[in-house]
């Protein structure tokens, strides 16, 4: 199969002419060329199954996530079968620990036990779409859920216990994966709502065919619409947009609520501080974070990395404007095996 996605290529041909602040930056840089490879050869339609993309911005709960390879898993599996047989609770847990479905429920309750059933946004009304043929989702009480799904609704159980009634209609994202919190916030029973996703092509692709297909085309805007505008009136965008990096430089107006989950840790200081800039210029009433507090792996001995980490406090001090008003890695972020934590942080615009 050889796709050919001409406002793929358009919008990748536009990024070349931006500065280096709105490009990959060298944890994204080769991966960026993978995905845009293998969304011609294996089909949009079929991205949340791309081995690339499962690595990047496709997050699960098994393999790879789980530290573990396919043929790791395998053996552990035909191991077990071979000395034990007919121990099917014991087949049970093994699959539940493997699969990754023992993690994703113990995020599902929490999520489930916290949420505020009562307050907008209404989070329990959510289950995901099948679009983009995930290799991973799981149904409890007739929902569906994926790992993406599973951190953002974590994250905005989070954020509900501080907001006491002020609800925020218009959102704004960078590094949005594959569109999940958009397609999230139109299922929440907010009304007059706006979500708007910016991020470098390919994802910002992978994003706009998501949205689209759940939304419908003429619910969301494509950064192609906009691809001639320097001015982009916030007010007059669709319910979802799906714009390029170095479009954030055109928006006009004031958002209430802004999100970055797990993407500036993979980006340089001076990048994160750019788009901390327009998030400010944006008068942005709230401020939603998750990344790692000790910052991303640094690009060595020909891994893949950051030039220079950003830390938890990095991005306060990026942010003079505003106060910080809570942190939080248990129960709603995340510490790994190896001692790492994805922590969330709220911030609030000072008056």
């Amino acid at each position: 199969m050889n796709n050919h996605y001409p406002r793929l290529d358009q919008a990748m041909a536009v990024m070349q002419q931006q500065m280096p602040l709105y490009q990959p930056t060298s944890f994204w840089a080769q991966a960026s060329e993978k995905i845009s490879e293998e969304f011609c050869t294996l089909g949009i339609e079929n991205f949340r199954s791309h081995p690339t993309a499962l690595n990047y911005f496709v997050p699960n709960y098994g393999v790879p996530a789980s530290g573990l390879s396919t043929q790791q898993v395998d053996l552990l599996r035909s191991t077990l079968q071979t000395h034990s047989p007919d121990a099917q609770k014991s087949h049970l847990s093994l699959d539940h620990s493997l699969s990754g479905k023992q993690s994703a429920l113990a995020d599902y309750r929490v999520f489930r036990a916290s949420e505020q059933t009562d307050a907008l946004p209404h989070l329990m009304n959510f289950s995901e779409s099948q679009v983009g043929h995930p290799v991973e989702q799981w149904t409890w009480e007739g929902q569906h859920y994926s790992r993406s799904a599973l951190n953002y609704l974590l994250g905005l159980s989070f954020l509900k216990k501080h907001l006491h009634g002020d609800i925020p209609r218009t959102l704004l994202e960078i590094g949005g994966g594959f569109g999940t919190l958009g397609e999230i916030w139109s299922q929440s029973g907010i009304d007059q709502w706006k979500y708007i996703d910016i991020d470098i092509p390919p994802t910002q692709f992978a994003a706009d065919f998501y949205l689209k297909q759940i939304l419908g085309a003429d619910q969301v805007a494509g950064f192609d619409e906009h691809v001639d505008q320097k001015s982009i009136p916030i007010d007059a965008l669709k319910p979802a947009s799906v714009l390029c990096s170095w479009q954030i430089e055109h928006l006009q107006g004031e958002v209430d609520l802004f999100v970055n989950f797990i993407s500036f840790q993979e980006m340089e200081p001076d990048v994160v501080r750019n788009y901390l800039h327009h998030i400010d210029r944006l008068k942005t009433r709230w401020v939603l974070l998750r990344n790692m507090r000790e910052g991303k792996q640094m690009k060595r001995d020909g891994h893949v990395g950051v030039t220079t980490p950003i830390r938890s406090d990095d991005y306060i001090h990026m942010l003079p404007g505003y106060q910080l008003v809570a942190r939080n890695v248990l129960p709603y972020g995340f510490e790994t095996v190896d001692g790492f934590h994805s922590e969330l942080q709220l911030l609030k615009r000072k008056s």
